[in-house]
C-alpha cells in the first residue's frame, strides 16, 4: 500500500480534528500500536470505576469503551462497502442512540478491552487485504465523500481523541 494522508477533500470537516491527531503516514501500524496502547491504559482501570462519569451528562468508563467499540464497527463497516466499490450512500449513526440501547453499562472494563481489542484485529485484517486502488476508493457517508484512507485515519484519530479524554477528564480525578 502506498502511505500517505488523506487529502482535506477525502472527509467530511466534522472529522479534520481527528485526522489531525494522527501525524504518522504508516497507519497500519499505528493502528496495531494504538491496540496495545489503549490496552495497556484499560488495564490500569479498576473495575470499581467502570461506572465512573466525570459529569452527571457524560458516558461512564465503559460507555466511552463502546462508543469507540461501535464507531469503530462503522467506521471500518463504511470502509468495507467503499472499497469493494459499492457507491450506495450510507447514513450516519447517532452515538446517543447508540448508547441508549447499548449493553456497556452491564459488562466490565475486561469485556470492553477485550472487544476493542477484537474489533482491531478485524479492522487490521481488512486494510492490509487491501490494493491500492481500494485505499483511494470512497463514497457517501453521513452525506459527506469519504475515502477509505481517511476511514482508517478517522478511526485512529477518534479512538486517539477518546483515549486523550479518559486520561484527562476521568483518570485525573
Amino acid at each position: 500500500m502506498k502511505q500517505r494522508r488523506p487529502e482535506s477533500s477525502e472527509y467530511a470537516p466534522s472529522y479534520a480534528g481527528y485526522v489531525g491527531l494522527v501525524p504518522e503516514t504508516d497507519i497500519l501500524t499505528a493502528l496495531e500500536t494504538q491496540s496495545a496502547e489503549t490496552q495497556r491504559l484499560l488495564a490500569t482501570i479498576d473495575e470499581s470505576r467502570g461506572g465512573f462519569r466525570y459529569a452527571p451528562d457524560k458516558w461512564t468508563i465503559r460507555q466511552l469503551a463502546g462508543h469507540v467499540e461501535d464507531a469503530e464497527r462503522v467506521f471500518t463497516y463504511r470502509a468495507l462497502r467503499f472499497a469493494r466499490g459499492d457507491a450506495t450512500p450510507l447514513p450516519g449513526f447517532d452515538e446517543k442512540e447508540f448508547m441508549a440501547r447499548s449493553p456497556f453499562e452491564a459488562s466490565t472494563i475486561r469485556q470492553r478491552a477485550e472487544a476493542l481489542q477484537n474489533i482491531r484485529r478485524t479492522t487490521l485484517g481488512l486494510y492490509r487485504e487491501l490494493d491500492d486502488a481500494a485505499w483511494e476508493r470512497g463514497g457517501t457517508a453521513s452525506d459527506h465523500h469519504v475515502t477509505v484512507r481517511a476511514l482508517a485515519y478517522i478511526t485512529l484519530g477518534h479512538e486517539r481523541h477518546h483515549l486523550n479524554v479518559l486520561r484527562e477528564r476521568y483518570l485525573k480525578t
